[in-house]
């Protein structure tokens, strides 16, 4: 039975879904900007808030990470199975879908279009990046034409760490959690305490609550000041910042010179979903079927989109994209989404099945007249809702 404390009102659960929707929505508009489908008076309709998206999706990682552990009370090989299906049903089918793309435009129209190095060394970078390396100490490396893996680099090894220090029992845990400590480095450092920010967060909504107004009032004031923060350009001010007092090497700096920002971004964030958690937006329950719906394919459309967009610049670098080019890439995104979602999550609990049907260490493996019976719902994780979810889709 999951206790009272482990229960998300669905308000809160709902106002969760729609940010992190709305999030994969700042990186796709950041990139629209960037590869150049919009421009002159329409580029204020997309604003360049890609990284502080990133940060709100670390937060929320952290918390969601936090609530299944906790109200489930999952085992190392529980935990270990959720989070690898999770990432990898996304994550191997892009990374095999870029390198084959990259290699095809390479052969077609020669090695000016791709990153070369990264191909003529496939050996070392594919394992590289299944191992979610490519941020690792000194290194800043993205598989070709998906930019927004280098996340995937930090919030892997964030589970690594948490699995570590909190599922793994006994003095094993402090080794475990100082070698994946020594393998991240400090680049991934910097923006752990934002992960971390989330746990917190899910834990001090265990013990304290607030009164709905001052919450309400919370979420409209953290709300304006992340507005703010944006629209006067805090963040490149305290980047200047940073890059005047950093004694260390450029390398080490690659990406995350952003840190203060982050820092002051996750704050308000913590703010903002505290007072969400109390401030009853009941009326987002009128709204739960798109909500969810949405929410489902936030993964999917966060590392897929940028596939369709340096595809599409690999044959358009020089020039602006006009109204079709920009329409056309968005349906593509659109369709791209929607097949990898659901045949990620078809791969994701064929895996779950599979691993649950091995015996565990010590033990034989179950009769199938003594086996439970296929479960109706599966337990949330990071990419699907904050309740529980069909099986069917």
């Amino acid at each position: 039975m999951t206790s009272d404390r482990a229960r998300l009102p669905v308000p809160f659960s709902l106002y969760l879904d729609l940010v992190r929707f709305l999030a994969a929505i700042m990186v796709l508009f950041t990139h629209f900007r960037q590869f150049r489908l919009v421009s002159g008076p329409a580029e204020g309709f997309f604003p360049l808030a890609g990284h502080m998206a990133v940060v709100v999706f670390f937060v929320l990682s952290g918390f969601v990470i936090a609530y299944s552990t906790q109200s489930k009370h999952v085992t190392l090989r529980e935990y270990a199975a959720a989070r690898m299906t999770r990432i990898y049903s996304v994550a191997l089918p892009m990374l095999v879908l870029a390198f084959g793309c990259a290699f095809l435009v390479a052969q077609l129209y020669g090695p000016d279009l791709v990153p070369a190095y990264v191909l003529n060394k496939a050996y070392i970078y594919l394992p590289l990046h299944l191992l979610f390396l490519g941020n690792a100490w000194t290194l800043s490396e993205v598989p070709p034409w998906l930019v927004p893996w280098w996340s995937l680099s930090y919030e892997a090894w964030y589970y690594v760490l948490f699995g570590a220090l909190c599922v793994v029992r006994g003095r094993r845990r402090f080794v475990a959690g100082a070698v994946a400590l020594a393998i991240m480095g400090p680049q991934i450092w910097l923006l752990l305490p934002v992960w971390m920010a989330g746990v917190w967060l899910y834990r001090w909504l265990g013990t304290h609550s607030l009164p709905r107004r001052a919450a309400r009032i919370g979420c409209l004031v953290t709300t304006a000041l992340l507005v703010a923060f944006y629209l006067l350009d805090i963040e490149g001010r305290l980047r200047a910042l940073v890059w005047s007092l950093w004694p260390f090497s450029t390398k080490l700096m690659y990406g995350n010179d952003r840190f203060l920002g982050d820092y002051i971004v996750c704050a308000l964030v913590v703010v903002n979903f505290a007072c969400a958690r109390f401030a009853g937006f009941t009326a987002l329950e009128a709204w739960a079927v798109p909500i969810r719906k949405l929410s489902f394919f936030t993964f999917p459309l966060y590392l897929c989109h940028a596939l369709v967009l340096e595809f599409w610049r690999a044959f358009h670098p020089q020039q602006d994209g006009g109204p079709a080019d920009f329409v056309l890439n968005l349906l593509a995104i659109a369709v791209f989404t929607w097949l990898l979602g659901h045949g990620a999550e078809r791969l994701r609990l064929a895996a779950l099945a599979w691993i649950e049907a091995r015996p565990k260490r010590g033990t034989a493996a179950p009769s199938p007249d003594l086996a439970d019976p296929p479960a109706d719902t599966l337990a949330m994780t990071e990419g699907d809702t904050l309740q529980r979810i069909p099986r069917k889709f």
